[in-house]
């Protein structure tokens, strides 16, 4: 469901392991390697001719799944500038997000960004985008309709879209936006919600501010939402549960070269009641905060059971401007449990159908008709 899903300007991971094909044995000297003497064969004697960079790209994303780590993933060099614009919460673009789907011929407009360029020029929720710049887009992928989206700042684009009946050109101007990372909500009886949308930059700042503000509402009690939270960067984590944990460790990290470190809290902490919502969608870091709060006893977990992610990966640069984030690592809970395989249980157990886990990534179910949030809000009282 979520491949489906394509936020302009932002990257959609891909799970495969990086390796430049022509590293080993193309114009050196020594012995050519198995997959260079194979890469010269085709580009030499393949009838139909192919595409260098195609077939590396290809290689790449084979030999991921020759590890089996489905954690480690490659970057093609043409999305290495949106990976980046993903990790920074920042992008440039015109601020809607998109759904492919079987009921229209076309991209869904699934929801447009509040004062943003999108929303200005008139571009509305339910929407279906058809084409870009004049080109009919209705039998493109949505990589290819990002990259006809994207461009400069400052600069326009005008997107076709189709309103009921009607058809609509309107111009867009591409700015530079950030996007929100932690936003939150009052809900009943002093219940403050945060939602956490990612680890990534701004991630730390933006939680706790979110905090202090419901606190000055006049929340007594919060609950976190890191469901369809892909995790993020380990020292945002550390700095959120640092404000929210008593003195104690908070993250254990085990490396490929055998180093061990131990990040721990300091004797400040929220003593508030909490819960934390998760589901199968909540990986990495958004699952080991939930766990690490379970583990202290300093929150109720609900909802269903998450991804079970244990690796931690860093990512480097290749020559070509493609990278690979590659698992170096393993992460451990405070008690010292890894998470690879297993995942959380939650205290509280809440499924949902298909149709309402859509509407809850979309942010278009009310919180009065969220299931998991009033099985959260039931559970703090």
């Amino acid at each position: 469901m979520k491949q489906k899903v394509l936020q302009i300007g932002s990257y959609i991971l891909v799970a495969a392991l990086a390796s430049a094909l022509t590293l080993a044995g193309m114009g050196g000297t020594g012995e050519t390697s198995k997959l260079s003497q194979l890469q010269s064969l085709i580009e030499e004697r393949y009838i139909e001719g192919a595409d260098p960079t195609v077939l590396e790209d290809a290689a790449a994303d084979a030999m991921v799944a020759a590890t089996g780590d489905r954690w480690s993933y490659y970057i093609p060099a043409c999305e290495y500038e949106t990976y980046q614009e993903n990790m920074a919460n920042a992008y440039v673009g015109v601020g809607i997000t998109i759904l492919s789907s079987e009921e229209v011929e076309g991209f869904r407009i699934m929801s447009v960004t509040p004062d943003g360029p999108a929303e200005e020029a008139g571009v509305q929720k339910d929407d279906v985008l058809i084409g870009v710049d004049g080109q009919d887009v209705r039998q493109s992928d949505a990589n290819q309709v990002r990259n006809l989206v994207r461009g400069e700042e400052g600069t326009d684009v005008v997107l076709t879209v189709l309103r009921e009946e009607a058809e609509l050109e309107l111009t867009v101007q591409r700015r530079h936006m950030e996007t929100p990372v932690a936003t939150y909500t009052m809900l009943e009886n002093q219940v403050g919600l945060v939602t956490i949308e990612n680890f990534d930059s701004r991630c730390s700042e933006e939680t706790i501010a979110a905090i202090e503000a419901l606190r000055e509402e006049g929340a007594q009690k919060l609950i976190f939402d890191v469901r369809n939270n892909p995790g993020g960067f380990a020292e945002e984590l550390v700095k959120v549960l640092d404000y929210l944990l008593p003195e104690g460790d908070l993250f254990r990290t085990e490396r490929y070269d055998g180093y061990e470190d131990v990040d721990v809290s300091d004797e400040n902490f929220l003593d508030m009641p909490m819960a934390v919502l998760v589901n199968g969608d909540s990986y990495s870091a958004a699952e080991f905060f939930a766990a690490a709060l379970q583990e202290y006893e300093a929150a109720i977990v609900v909802g269903e059971h998450t991804s079970g992610k244990g690796h931690f990966q860093t990512t480097y640069q290749l020559s070509d401007g493609s990278a690979v984030a590659l698992s170096i690592g393993r992460y451990y809970t405070p008690k010292g449990v890894c998470l690879e395989g297993v995942g959380i249980e939650p205290d509280v157990p809440v499924t949902v159908d298909e149709d309402t886990a859509m509407e809850i990534y979309f942010d278009s179910l009310p919180w009065k008709e969220d299931p998991q949030i009033q099985a959260a809000l039931d559970a703090l009282k």
